[in-house]
């Protein structure tokens, strides 16, 4: 069975024709908790997906303006993270 810490850090897989075609090259885009570091991100997603995972890149996505009529708001802000696969290993995200 899968440990809850390790799912409580990743949130959910980007899916965006940017990442499809990084997807191709061995890169998975997902959304991670805004806390977690890079050792722990590459912890949870040998251990969910068991697979080798080579180099991490994280960043900040910031919210973005958005409207609706007459109310305005801010989309949420969350950390991505961009993770390289070792050669010939993938996820399946199904």
């Amino acid at each position: 069975m899968k440990d809850t810490k390790y799912l409580e850090i990743i949130k959910a897989p980007v899916v965006t024709e940017k990442s499809e075609i990084a997807r191709s090259e061995g890169k998975y885009t997902f959304k991670v908790d805004p806390k977690a570091n890079k050792l722990e991100i590459k912890e949870a997603i040998e251990k969910i997906f068991k697979v080798k995972v080579t180099s991490i890149r994280t960043l900040n996505v910031k919210p973005k303006k958005r409207r609706v009529g007459r109310y305005t708001g801010l989309t949420n802000r969350y950390k991505k993270a961009i993770v390289t696969l070792a050669e010939g290993q993938t996820i399946d995200l199904g």
